[in-house]
């Protein structure tokens, strides 16, 4: 038997160091050769690492979150032969660099972020079954009258185990605030029965959430912004939206995404100083004449910034047509890196779950981001007369060091003149 030491290789240019993301083996196990033995994350990709003999694993550097050194030792295998040290492996082709020097995880990444329980959670104490609440008749007051409630505090107490008859209320029928009282006033159980706490949870910041974590701090350390809320109508605009989706054949199903894209491209050719990236390090200011659009998208893993190439030149099919591959890719860990790279300005949209209003923060180096909040519906004055209209607030933020207020306020009102003519957006 021989010990082989696996020394962690040259991974990238300039890469001093790699984080443990995932070890994919443990001491002891028996591996075979070219079997995957760790990931490893720099600020540039993800490499899988994979082990260059087969034989037993004596020693492993570290755990998940270490840093580990270029040419230091990985792990320690046992194998056959005579004692030798690893010799440096190619990068493994599973590289999946992201925007801003995140990165996408492999799908072993999964339990990148380990949850280490302070303790089980305490069983609750047995007791007699809470009583059955019917839908029909929740409950009975002591006097045999029926108890008078809505559906959705029948079913809430239904839910909690709460006998309505023993709910005592002001007024002739009980309410969620009665609900609330009974349960303050019982001591924080329900029929009897302790309401179980969930014990503490201690989470490691490694991997993706870390790098994510670094990006955000760094971001709003170094860029001084400044957010700016419109209201748009969007009535017109979701009716032709509308429209075309009733004859879009075998295009995608537009959302009001691509519309956006569309006006915030033609805005930028106005105001081009918010389609930008600023070097603080080198004091310079690159204005785009591409509109590189980053879209911020939400991944089991983690947030990811694809990007929609010269968006400028693109259809609102084309669009929607990018938007569903690249949010795909970036989904299933599928994204090139060309891909996740070179944005100039970015939209988030949280769709109906987006508020009202938002700060978002910028995706750096670029200089400005626009966040979409949801569609309501609200009573507003039309010539005189009121009607019900659609309407939505978008939230502009923009580094202060490049972008003054009244370019920001200039583009939303550029915005504003595109989203809500439709006719206008949509021509040439």
């Amino acid at each position: 038997m021989a010990r082989y030491e696996f020394k962690l290789p040259d991974i990238g240019e300039g890469i001093a160091e790699a984080e443990i993301v995932a070890w994919h083996v443990n001491v002891g196990d028996v591996i075979g050769e070219d079997q995957q033995i760790a990931d490893m994350m720099t600020d540039k990709a993800t490499v899988e690492m994979e082990s260059p003999v087969a034989g037993k694993v004596l020693e492993l550097a570290g755990e998940v979150g270490d840093q580990i050194p270029i040419g230091s030792v990985l792990a320690v295998i046992e194998t056959q032969g005579a004692d030798r040290t690893a010799e440096p492996v190619e990068d493994s082709k599973d590289e999946r660099p992201l925007a801003d020097g995140a990165v996408e995880p492999t799908p072993a990444q999964a339990e990148e972020f380990p949850v280490v329980a302070t303790g089980e959670v305490a069983e609750p104490e047995k007791s007699a079954p809470a009583p059955r609440v019917e839908p029909e008749v929740a409950g009975k007051e002591p006097s045999g009258g029926h108890v008078l409630a809505s559906p959705a505090v029948r079913a809430r107490a239904r839910d909690l185990g709460i006998d309505l008859s023993q709910v005592k209320t002001a007024s002739d029928r009980i309410r969620h605030s009665d609900l609330d009282s009974y349960l303050l006033y019982n001591g924080g159980t329900v029929s009897g029965r302790p309401v179980a706490a969930r014990r503490d949870e201690t989470i490691k910041v490694v991997g993706l959430r870390r790098k994510i974590a670094e990006n955000m701090q760094e971001a709003k350390r170094r860029i001084p912004h400044f957010t700016l809320v419109e209201e748009f109508d969007v009535t017109a605009l979701e009716e032709t939206r509308a429209m075309m989706n009733s004859d879009r054949g075998s295009n995608p199903k537009l959302t009001l995404l691509p519309f956006l894209i569309i006006a915030m491209s033609k805005g930028l050719a106005d105001w081009p100083m918010l389609n930008a990236t600023y070097d603080d390090d080198a004091n310079v200011i690159t204005r785009s004449g591409a509109v590189h659009m980053g879209m911020a998208t939400q991944t089991p893993n983690g947030l990811m910034v694809p990007v929609i190439r010269n968006a400028q030149s693109l259809s609102a099919w084309q669009i929607a047509s990018e938007i569903l591959r690249l949010s795909d890719a970036a989904r299933t860990g599928k994204a090139a890196r060309d891909e996740l790279m070179g944005s100039t300005i970015t939209i988030s949209s949280l769709g109906p779950m987006g508020g009202i209003a938002s700060t978002p923060v910028i995706n750096r180096p670029e200089v400005a981001i626009l966040a979409v909040n949801k569609v309501e519906e609200k009573l507003v004055s039309v010539a005189g007369e009121i009607e019900i209209r659609k309407r939505m607030n978008l939230s502009l933020s923009c580094d202060h060091r490049v972008v003054d207020g009244w370019d920001a306020a200039n583009f939303m009102q550029t915005l504003k003149g595109y989203i809500e003519n439709p006719l206008r957006l949509l021509s040439a």
